[in-house]
């Protein structure tokens, strides 16, 4: 009789993850890759904390597993863990209402407290998780980053933590977890602890999250491998440099993926009609709807692009700012939507004032309208300052809208520019990060566009038969799980 394989239990913990709760990237990712991970043959638990917006529809089916109370520094807090079970997936909520009862998920003045106890939670978690042997900690941005630091700090003896090999992936160096010195000890209980006290440091009063996270972790990945490069020089390191060139043969670059059933223009039901690579007639009639829906002319022969996203000079609105008036000289129709700093959100209303029957700027976000504008525009526009990886890119190349991109980070390892020569290209790009080198970029393109049809739909094609699907991230998670358990 053949012997079954055990499976090796990885817990992935996140503080985001679709369907649940959503900010960014994130969400997506965390709620895609273990679906991608179970396919590969492990037995993936996701951890989350339960925090008010989850919606009713998911808290009212969740099941109650344990309570109990553990040390966080001199407090006894409170933990309780809810199951939900969705699309074979297994999540794990951390409830406790003082740290997640709250109207938003993020921007509260103990955030530092709550990802605290909220690490050590997915730590002390780990015994009372029925049928599962945890061999991998897989902890995801700065939300999570002490619970490697815990594992060790905390746990090490315990039979039960003693085979547990840790992960730490960065989806977004800027965002770091910089606190005051003060919490080292009167939240996390590690003052005492040298180790501890000298690597989480990174001066006299200032600690960070994300570095102990580097320093503990046994193996540190990030989303893109041109990201993984460049987080080794200071432009990008974001003071963190000198760890990543010392960790360099640990580090990992993964490009992201996206969920291909949720985006997928031959059955989304959020547009105005199907289309594939092999008949783009629906595209067209998406592209009418669109310049519809926002009262621009119905033009066929002008270029509708769009934006989709946070509105931050890591978008690289700063550059847009720049050249903005210029490239709407050339005929073309821009459509706008996401949210962010307030001076770009009014440059932006501004510039829709000034050219009213080429822009159009909505100041929030619309998941559905998201798709319709991926459906009926030609190109999208995303020339970002740094990008760790970017799945919009990735969600246009699949409805047949082309980028026009700064190369970096995963811009660069997911958009083929466009080589005149030989055809071949699912977008454009420029280097350097400089306004007129985008305008160049963004006029080329619009050329291109007018001028030559065949070519363009040829890239169009190109575009959609490229596979930004999990699969192939989750093959190379694959050989970076079996590293980390050598």
């Amino acid at each position: 009789m053949a012997v079954k394989k055990e499976k090796i239990g990885v817990l992935f913990a996140s503080f985001e993850a679709v369907p649940f709760l959503k900010t960014g990237g994130l969400g997506d990712v965390a709620g895609s890759l273990p679906k991608a991970l179970k396919h590969q043959g492990y037995d993936v638990r996701v951890v989350l904390p339960k925090v008010s917006v989850i919606p009713d529809k998911y808290k009212e089916k969740m099941n109650h597993i344990k309570d109990f109370y553990f040390p966080l520094s001199w407090r006894s807090v409170y933990c309780g863990i809810e199951e939900y079970t969705l699309k074979g997936i297994t999540y794990y909520f951390i409830d406790n209402e003082y740290y997640f009862k709250r109207d938003g998920i993020y921007g509260y003045f103990d955030d530092g407290e709550r990802m605290a106890y909220f690490s050590k939670a997915i730590c002390e978690i780990i015994p009372y998780i029925p049928d599962f042997d945890c061999r991998i900690l897989h902890c995801q941005d700065w939300h999570t980053a002490l619970a490697p630091v815990f594992l060790r700090e905390c746990y090490r003896g315990q039979a039960i933590y003693e085979r547990i090999k840790s992960i730490y992936t960065v989806h977004n160096l800027k965002f770091q977890g910089q606190m005051s010195d003060y919490v080292l000890g009167d939240v996390l209980g590690l003052n005492e602890v040298p180790a501890a006290n000298s690597q989480l440091h990174i001066n006299r009063d200032t600690i960070n999250f994300m570095k102990g996270a580097l320093l503990y972790s046994d193996i540190i990945s990030t989303v893109s491998p041109t990201y993984a490069q460049e987080i080794q020089n200071p432009f990008y390191g974001e003071h963190l440099e000198r760890i990543f060139q010392r960790r360099w043969a640990t580090l990992w670059g993964i490009l992201n993926g996206i969920d291909t059933d949720f985006f997928n223009p031959e059955k989304d039901k959020a547009i105005e009609e199907n289309f594939s690579k092999d008949d783009l007639t629906g595209k067209k009639e998406c592209k009418k709807a669109l310049q519809n829906e926002f009262c621009l002319e119905e033009n066929e022969d002008i270029p509708v692009v769009i934006m989709v996203g946070r509105l931050t000079q890591q978008k690289g609105l700063d550059l847009l700012a720049c050249v903005l008036d210029e490239m709407l000289l050339k005929p073309m129709q821009l459509i706008i939507l996401g949210t962010g700093d307030q001076e770009y959100e009014w440059m932006l209303k501004n510039a829709e004032y000034r050219h009213p029957d080429k822009m159009r700027v909505c100041l929030n976000f619309d998941e559905k309208l998201s798709h319709r504008m991926y459906a009926g525009a030609d190109i999208l526009l995303m020339p970002s300052l740094f990008e760790p990886c970017g799945l919009t890119q990735m969600i246009a190349m699949r409805y047949g809208t082309l980028p026009v991109v700064r190369q970096t980070g995963g811009l660069r390892d997911s958009v083929s520019c466009y080589n005149e020569y030989t055809g071949e290209g699912t977008g454009f790009g420029f280097n350097n990060y400089n306004a007129h080198e985008l305008l160049y970029t963004m006029q080329h393109a619009i050329d291109l566009y007018r001028d030559n049809k065949d070519v363009w739909y040829s890239l169009v094609e190109q575009a959609m038969n490229q596979d930004f699907s999990w699969n192939n991230a989750a093959k190379t998670y694959d050989e970076m799980y079996k590293e980390v358990l050598k």
